[in-house]
C-alpha cells in the first residue's frame, strides 16, 4: 500500500470529528456568553436611559432650575428614586441647566448656563460587573483586569417653545440727502455716503442670530451666552464692523457693504454702549427667538443715536438744514436713545404690558436748540431805533431795542412708544397681536433757554426775551424802571399733549421670515397742531406804560402810536423767522432722525410656539 493511502483511511481520521465537535461547542458557548452578557448590558443601559429620560422630563415639567435651592437636581433625584435608582458609590446622577442653541448646521446643542432653565440635562451613570466574556479575554491580556464596566446615559429635555412676538419701530426718513449732515453731527465725524448706499441700508436686513454670533466673536464673549453679550461693552465701531462682516458674508449688495464700511471708518467715538440698550430680549427669553430679521438702517441709526446720548456736549447741527445762515447756530442732543426692536413672550407681556416683561419700543427723545442773533438776521435794531429814538429822547426815556439779540428756539420731541397689550394664537394662520401706540409729549420753547439745556436730568426752563424796552430813570442815582414807557418781550412755552391709538395686527408673519412685511402706520391725533399755531401766529407779551409824561402828553401819545407800528413789525418779522424754522425742525430734522411726533411706524411678527408638555430633544 502506498504511504499516501495510509492517511486516507477511516482509521486514520477517527479523532477529527471529536475535535471539530469540541471546537464548535466552545465557540457556541462563547457566543452564548456574548449574547447573554450583551443582553444584560443592553437591558442595564436601557433601564439607565429610561431613568435619565424620565428624570429630565420631570425636572422641566416641574419648572426646575439650577439657582439657589437646586430644585432641578431635587426633582431629578426624586424621579430616579421612584424608578429604583438612588445615587450611591456605583450610581451617579448629574443635573445641569442651560439652553439649546441651533447651529448653522441645523443641529441642536445643549449649552450649560446655571442662570437659565429652558433645558435640563441629566447624566446617569451605573457601574456593573464586567461580562464573563470580557473577563475570559482579559485572562489573555497583559494589562490589568477590570472587574467593572461603567454605563452612562444622557438625556436633555426642554419645555415647549412659548409664543414669541417681535416689535420693530421704523424710521420715517423723508429725504436721504439729509442723512449725511445729520449723521456727521451725531457721530462728530464727516459722513459722506452716496444716496444709493443710504437707500440700500434702508431696504437691507440682517439676521439677528447671525449678527449676535459675529458680535460674540468680535467681543470675545462665549458663543450662545446672549444675556452677557447684550450687556457687554462695545464701541460704535465694533458694532458697525460686526454688521459689515455679516452683510458681506451673507451677500449684501455692494452699496450696503460700502455704506457700512464707510460708517465704520468714521465712527471714532471711543465711548462704550451695550447692544441690549437699543435691542431688548425679554428676560429669560428663549434663544430660538433670536432667529429674526433686523432692518440695517434701524440698527445703524440706533447705534449712532445712542452714542450721541452718551456725550456730555451737544453736537453742532448744520444750520443749512433749517434754512438759516449767518447769525444762527444749531445744536442737537439725543436725551433718550431709541429702543427700536424687542423680542419676548406676548403671554407674559399681556399680564403687565408695562412691567418687567413688556414688549416695548420707542423712538429717540431729541432736543434741538437753535440760537438766532436777531441783530444780524434782521435790521430791526436800526429801524426801530430810528423810529423811536427822537421821541423817547424828548421824553427823557431810555430806549433799548433787543438788549440781548440772541433768541433761543428749543424743540424737545420724542416720536412715541408702542407696546403689546394682547394677543391671540389659535393657529399659525389665525393669530393677532394688539398694541398701544402713544405719541410722547413734545415741547417748544422760545425765549431765553437755560444753560443746562443739554443736561439729560435737569428740567429745562425758558424766560422771556426783551424785544423792546422803553425804560425810565426818575433820577440820576435812581434805579431804572423797565418798561415804564411800554414795550414787549417774547416767551413761548408750548407743550404738545400725548395721544394714543390702539392697533391690532391680523396674522402677522412668523419670526425669522426674511422680508416679513412692511411697517404699519399707527396714526394718532396730531399733537403738534397747537404748537404750530403758536409759532405761525406769534403773540408778544406787551407791557403797559406807567410813565407820566406831564406836559408832554401829546408827545407821549405820539410815542405810543409809533410803538404800535413797531410791535406789528416785530411780530411780522418773528413770524417770518419762526414758522419755517419750526417746519424744518419737525419735517426735516426730526423725521430724518426717525421721529415723527404725529405717528409711529411699527412692524410686528408673531410665532405661536408649541403646545404640549416637556419633550426630549437630545
Amino acid at each position: 500500500m502506498s504511504p499516501r493511502m495510509q492517511f486516507r483511511g477511516p482509521t486514520a481520521q477517527r479523532g477529527a470529528i471529536g475535535l471539530m465537535a469540541a471546537l464548535t461547542l466552545g465557540l457556541a458557548m462563547m457566543f452564548m456568553l456574548l449574547v447573554v452578557d450583551s443582553g444584560r448590558l443592553y437591558l442595564e443601559q436601557r433601564k439607565l436611559q429610561r431613568v435619565a429620560d424620565v428624570a429630565a422630563l420631570e425636572a422641566v415639567s416641574r419648572g426646575g432650575n439650577c439657582k439657589a435651592g437646586l430644585s432641578a437636581a431635587t426633582f431629578v433625584r426624586q424621579s430616579a428614586a421612584r424608578n429604583d435608582f438612588v445615587a450611591a458609590i456605583d450610581k451617579t446622577l448629574v443635573t445641569q441647566c442651560g439652553f439649546l442653541l441651533t447651529g448653522a448646521d441645523s443641529l441642536r446643542t445643549f449649552n450649560v448656563d446655571p442662570d437659565k432653565s429652558s433645558a435640563v440635562r441629566v447624566v446617569a451613570g451605573h457601574t456593573v460587573l464586567t461580562s464573563l466574556a470580557a473577563g475570559v479575554l482579559a485572562l489573555f491580556s497583559s494589562g490589568p483586569v477590570s472587574l467593572d464596566t461603567t454605563l452612562s446615559a444622557t438625556a436633555v429635555a426642554a419645555a415647549p417653545l412659548p409664543p414669541t412676538a417681535q416689535l420693530s419701530i421704523r424710521s420715517t426718513v423723508a429725504d436721504v440727502s439729509l442723512l449725511n449732515p445729520l449723521f456727521s453731527a451725531l457721530l462728530g465725524s464727516s459722513v459722506n455716503l452716496t444716496v444709493a448706499s443710504w437707500n440700500g441700508l434702508l431696504s437691507a436686513h440682517l439676521n439677528l442670530l447671525d449678527y449676535l454670533n459675529q458680535l460674540a466673536v468680535d467681543l470675545r464673549v462665549t458663543a450662545g451666552d446672549y444675556d452677557r453679550l447684550l450687556a457687554a461693552d462695545a464701541t460704535i465701531k465694533q458694532l458697525l464692523q460686526a454688521a459689515a462682516t455679516v452683510a458681506t458674508r451673507n451677500g449684501a449688495t455692494a452699496d450696503v457693504v460700502a455704506g457700512l464700511n464707510a460708517l465704520t471708518s468714521v465712527a471714532v467715538n471711543p465711548g462704550t454702549l451695550h447692544i441690549g440698550d437699543i435691542l431688548k430680549l425679554q428676560t429669560g427669553g428663549n434663544s430660538s427667538a433670536l432667529n429674526a430679521d433686523l432692518n440695517v438702517f434701524q440698527l445703524v441709526q440706533g447705534f449712532v443715536q445712542f452714542g450721541n446720548s452718551q456725550n456730555a456736549v451737544a453736537a453742532n447741527l448744520p444750520v443749512s438744514l433749517l434754512g438759516l445762515g449767518l447769525g444762527a447756530t444749531a445744536k442737537i442732543r439725543v436725551i433718550e436713545p431709541p429702543q427700536f426692536s424687542v423680542i419676548g413672550n406676548p403671554a407674559l407681556a399681556k399680564l403687565d404690558p408695562l412691567g418687567a416683561n413688556r414688549i416695548y419700543v420707542r423712538t429717540a427723545q431729541v432736543r434741538t436748540l437753535v440760537t438766532i442773533d436777531l441783530s444780524l438776521v434782521t435790521n430791526l435794531v436800526g429801524v426801530v431805533t430810528d423810529l423811536l429814538s427822537v421821541v423817547t429822547g424828548l421824553l427823557g426815556l431810555d430806549l433799548r431795542v433787543l438788549p440781548d439779540p440772541n433768541l433761543d428756539i428749543s424743540l424737545e420731541a420724542g416720536g412715541g412708544n408702542v407696546y403689546v397689550t394682547d394677543f391671540t394664537c389659535v393657529s399659525d394662520t389665525n393669530k393677532s397681536l394688539t398694541v398701544k401706540a402713544t405719541t410722547e409729549a413734545a415741547r417748544l420753547r422760545v425765549g431765553r433757554v437755560t444753560s443746562d439745556w443739554a443736561s439729560s436730568t435737569s428740567p429745562m426752563t425758558v424766560s422771556a426775551l426783551p424785544l423792546l424796552d422803553i425804560g425810565f430813570k426818575p433820577c440820576f442815582t435812581c434805579a431804572r424802571v423797565a418798561y415804564a414807557g411800554g414795550g414787549a418781550d417774547i416767551k413761548i412755552d408750548v407743550p404738545a399733549l400725548q395721544s394714543t391709538a390702539n392697533h391690532t395686527f391680523i396674522n402677522p408673519p412668523a419670526m425669522g421670515l426674511p422680508g416679513s412685511e412692511p411697517p404699519y402706520k399707527l396714526v394718532a391725533t396730531d399733537p403738534i397742531a397747537s404748537m404750530s399755531k403758536s409759532v405761525s401766529g406769534v403773540k408778544l407779551t406787551l407791557h403797559e406804560p406807567t410813565f407820566n409824561p406831564g406836559l408832554l402828553a401829546l408827545v407821549f401819545k405820539t410815542l405810543l402810536s409809533i410803538v404800535d407800528g413797531v410791535l406789528d413789525l416785530l411780530t411780522s418779522t418773528l413770524n417770518t423767522i419762526l414758522s419755517p424754522l419750526l417746519d424744518n425742525l419737525l419735517n426735516k430734522v426730526m423725521q430724518t432722525l426717525g421721529i415723527d411726533v404725529a405717528k409711529s411706524q411699527v412692524s410686528a411678527n408673531l410665532s405661536c410656539g408649541q403646545t404640549g408638555k416637556a419633550f426630549l430633544v437630545i
